[in-house]
């Protein structure tokens, strides 16, 4: 005789508002992950090396992603590592040409900046989401999100923007990014924006080191316990590559890993490069857990 699944041993956040209306579609995060794609429209990020920075390349990765089943794409323009500052002009002209051709191709789109004016025109554009990953270091992020339908990111990080920030120290770095992340949304509250349309994210690497970011994976209850929707950004990343001993093209099954621990402990949107393997890998993640049935049923079936 068939039977329910047996309720997991895992303890899964209750969410403030686990429904959200996001670019059109439906989520319901206290059943549900999102897979996020990255497309970076800059020369020089970290792991494609430029391979989408041509905008027909950009929009190509971007349809791409979505027939390989990512829910969400997120465009960046401009790094986060330090360097040099990109003209916020010129960090519109790369972001904004990907938002319009990607109009209407039924996924949610992001838009990775910390520029307020960067904002306020990608949304404009068409953006659903702002994904900020230095925490509202300015202010005014929060008045053009609540002025807005769109979504707020809210990150983790030190530094101001595209800054250096050598060898971070904490002294409890679980309890020092769920107080900030407190405090950032306090910020975006009492700028207008609701409960409804923030997400956190406690920011793997940014400013802090392979320790650091094991710690965060290890003890990310302690930051989705907050109840907002809790995005982890783990794909690729030098944690995954130092703890495992690989260079940046072979972490792809160190960062699955990494991505189908921390849905296990509440996170609700997982931000990763090799999006196929991703959505097979949250896909499944979500049938052990009961949140979905499996695409059909035929292995010793009457």
């Amino acid at each position: 005789m068939d039977t329910a699944p047996a309720r997991p041993f895992i303890a899964l956040p209750d969410l403030l508002q686990p429904r959200r209306l996001i670019g059109g579609r439906v989520f319901d995060f206290s059943r549900e992950v999102a897979v996020m794609a990255i497309i970076n429209r800059t020369p020089d990020s970290f792991y494609d090396r430029g391979a989408t920075f041509a905008l027909d390349a950009a929009v190509r990765a971007a349809r791409r992603a979505i027939q390989d089943g990512a829910d969400w794409i997120d465009i960046g323009g401009a790094k986060f590592a330090p360097g040099p500052p990109i003209p916020i002009d010129e960090e519109i002209d790369r972001v904004v040409p990907v938002l319009e051709a990607l109009r209407g191709a039924g996924a949610v789109i992001s838009v990775d900046t910390f520029h307020p004016q960067v904002a306020a025109a990608s949304i404009k554009a068409g953006a659903h989401v702002i994904n900020d990953t230095t925490g509202i270091h300015d202010p005014a992020m929060a008045d053009v999100v609540a002025d807005s339908d769109a979504t707020l990111v809210i990150t983790h990080s030190l530094a101001p923007p595209r800054t250096p920030h050598p060898a971070p120290s904490y002294v409890d770095v679980v309890d020092e990014v769920s107080a900030f992340l407190r405090e950032r949304v306090a910020l975006a509250l009492d700028h207008g924006i609701p409960v409804e349309r923030i997400i956190v994210d406690p920011g793997h690497d940014l400013n802090k080191n392979t320790t650091h970011s094991l710690e965060l994976t290890r003890r990310l209850a302690e930051i989705t316990v907050l109840g907002y929707p809790t995005l982890v950004a783990v794909s690729n990343k030098d944690f995954v590559g130092e703890t495992l001993d690989r260079e940046r093209g072979g972490r792809v099954e160190g960062s699955l890993a990494a991505a189908v621990y921390c849905i296990l402990h509440g996170a609700r949107i997982v931000r990763m490069h090799n999006v196929a393997a991703a959505v097979d890998a949250v896909r499944m993640t979500e049938a052990i857990l009961g949140f979905r049935q499996p695409a059909y049923l035929r292995h010793n079936q009457a």
